[in-house]
């Protein structure tokens, strides 16, 4: 057999070996159904309760006449939200599959780590995918939403994207973790902030007020703010703001920076991965 034949039939074994894992991962998930239940419900009664109160007192007058009330501010955050928590399931899942010992079969077995990295990533990629896209069908409820076919595809593309970058940082954190109550209190800690200040909940002021300079600049650095406005734009067909008292970064900017945050974590996660875990493999 030849190296090219040898080289075609180990990229074969490696894919089919990826979607083996990521199908694992979606019948897993939909064999636990608190979990169906807890990444959509939660984030639903969130935007129903938030969206509700807040609807009257919240409107951007930078957004154009009338304004944007906090329903349809919130919603695309909501959505981010069910992707973040999705994220969180689906990295556990590398905690409890050392403890079962079946991370340590798939860790010993001739399974490049790329391609045991890209079945994790891509199985709670798709699961985060699938929720969001459900939850996005209440959009169509309000008044302002998109409802063109080319929206709906730039939607789609920009949420598996930062379905790609959450679940793969989520691998990061978990791969030396050995405790899920551990886990859950680190990922709090860093996805929750992580979540607020990416203008899901307030928009990103500007610099010209004099006691926001450091916020601004904290959301600004965030690379989830740019997933949330990005899919902002594709749900309402908005235009960037940008004056007195609020930023929004471009629909390119929007892409760049949600993509290399992808591309990053998921290399992170490759690398990470050829280090020894806790389990002592």
């Amino acid at each position: 057999m030849t190296g090219i034949s040898m080289t075609k039939l180990q990229t074969t074994d490696a894919v089919r070996a990826a979607w083996v894992l990521c199908w694992r991962e979606f019948v897993r998930f939909f064999r636990q159904r608190n979990r169906v239940m807890g990444a959509i419900v939660t984030p639903f009664v969130f935007w129903i309760l938030f969206g509700t109160g807040l609807d009257q007192s919240f409107r951007m007058s930078a957004a154009g006449e009338g304004g944007q009330g906090f329903r349809e501010y919130f919603f695309p955050g909501t959505v981010v939200m069910i992707l973040m928590f999705t994220a969180i399931f689906a990295s556990i899942s590398i905690i409890e599959d050392r403890r079962e010992g079946f991370l340590q079969s798939v860790l010993v077995s001739p399974l490049p780590r790329g391609a045991m990295v890209l079945g994790k990533v891509l199985g709670g990629t798709l699961i985060a995918l699938f929720q969001g896209m459900i939850f996005c069908l209440l959009a169509l409820t309000l008044p302002q939403a998109s409802v063109s076919l080319g929206s709906f595809v730039g939607l789609v593309l920009l949420m598996f994207v930062v379905s790609v970058g959450l679940t793969a940082m989520g691998y990061v954190l978990a791969w030396k973790m050995d405790s899920t109550q551990g886990f859950h209190a680190i990922m709090n800690l860093v996805l929750m902030p992580m979540w607020l200040l990416s203008g899901s909940f307030f928009p990103i002021p500007s610099l010209s007020g004099d006691n926001w300079g450091v916020m601004h600049w904290i959301m600004k650095l965030n690379p989830l703010t740019y997933g949330v406005t990005g899919l902002r734009y594709f749900m309402f067909d908005l235009e960037p703001v940008s004056g007195e008292s609020f930023w929004e970064p471009g629909m390119g900017t929007c892409w760049i920076v949600s993509v290399l945050f992808a591309i990053v974590m998921f290399v992170g996660a490759c690398r990470v991965s050829e280090s020894r875990t806790t389990g002592g493999t």
